[in-house]
């Protein structure tokens, strides 16, 4: 068994060997680690190759950047080679570290399910679901009745990120995401949340003072208020609710924003005419706040026609994450 030693040098070529009989020391240390001793790096490893930055890793792992970067330096002398790729900006893993995580995720995976699922089975349903959801749906629908649920099940707890960006569950730690989309990720499981309307609507002083369309192609007559595509001229498609006719129109506006709250803010202020889907527009359509436009026609190809709850195919979920899920669609599911 190596013991700690101590040397007194003097001169600075004396330090100098010194500081290589201390790093030599370490490297044989390090290679006689027993592999349970390691299984922390390991973990922190896979971490850091999903978060891709030092950064990241130590916050999700709730630890220092040093420290992170400290068992990394271990686990590399301990393997004898490179797995880390270091710079400003980002971090890379090498060829080794790449093939060491693509064989650590499957079995480390293992026994994380086989935990909760042990864990699980004890007592009320308790632990932490990270959400990922769209701005409006989660400020005007999700947020006014989560109070429900934490009460219901006090010892899970909710971290809710809102955001209108389609967020990378996995690589960034969500347990679920609640998606308005009509593509969703073939290597996740999606549940149907709830149908969802494309609405027009205007408040009753644009109405008043600019007169109500009676057909999409009178639109082009009006300022739209819309949610920005690409580079091309705006366009807005209809289908008639009654005959299946469609219509293309063209029209043009002051103000595009590719938030639906700030088109509908807009819309209150008496700006133009919204398209909107119908959970960011109905606490405005239910005080009179706004009216709907063209309720005979149905925008089309605007706004996907459902929400969707998005998870990460997983043969173990955590029952905080399941017990979420049944609760979300018993209150939404065509609700």
């Amino acid at each position: 068994m190596l013991m700690p030693l101590s040397w007194r040098f003097c001169g600075q070529r004396k330090s100098a060997l010194a500081e290589l009989i201390i790093q030599y020391i370490e490297q044989l240390m390090m290679k006689e680690m027993k592999t349970d001793a390691l299984w922390l790096h390991l973990h922190w490893l896979l971490v850091l190759a999903e978060q891709g930055s030092f950064t990241r890793a130590a916050e999700r792992l709730e630890v220092s950047k040093a420290a992170m970067s400290q068992k990394i330096k271990e686990l590399e002398r301990a393997a004898g080679v490179a797995l880390v790729q270091r710079t400003t900006r980002s971090v890379r893993l090498t060829s080794a570290g790449e093939k060491l995580v693509e064989e650590l995720r499957e079995p480390f995976a293992r026994i994380e399910q086989g935990f909760f699922s042990v864990r699980d089975t004890a007592g009320p349903v308790r632990g932490l679901v990270r959400i990922s959801a769209p701005v409006a749906f989660a400020r005007q629908q999700l947020v006014p009745i989560v109070g429900d649920f934490l009460r219901a099940y006090p010892q899970i707890r909710l971290q809710l990120d809102v955001t209108d960006r389609l967020v990378s569950l996995s690589s960034e730690g969500f347990d679920l995401a609640i998606r308005h989309s009509d593509t969703l990720p073939e290597t996740h499981i999606a549940l149907p949340l709830c149908d969802t309307r494309t609405l027009l609507v205007a408040s009753p002083a644009y109405l008043a003072a600019q007169g109500a369309p009676q057909t999409p192609q009178d639109l082009a007559q009006h300022n739209c208020l819309y949610y920005p595509r690409g580079v091309e001229s705006p366009r807005w498609t209809f289908a008639d609710a009654a005959q299946g006719e469609r219509v293309q129109v063209r029209i043009q506006g002051s103000f595009a924003t590719n938030n639906s709250e700030s088109i509908r803010d807009a819309a209150l202020q008496g700006l133009g005419i919204a398209m909107l889907p119908d959970f960011s527009a109905s606490e405005a359509l239910g005080s009179g706040a706004l009216q709907q436009v063209l309720p005979r026609w149905r925008a089309v190809e605007a706004f996907a026609e459902k929400l969707w709850i998005v998870r990460p195919y997983a043969a173990q979920v955590p029952r905080a994450v399941t017990t979420f899920t049944h609760w979300l669609r018993a209150r939404f599911v065509n609700g």
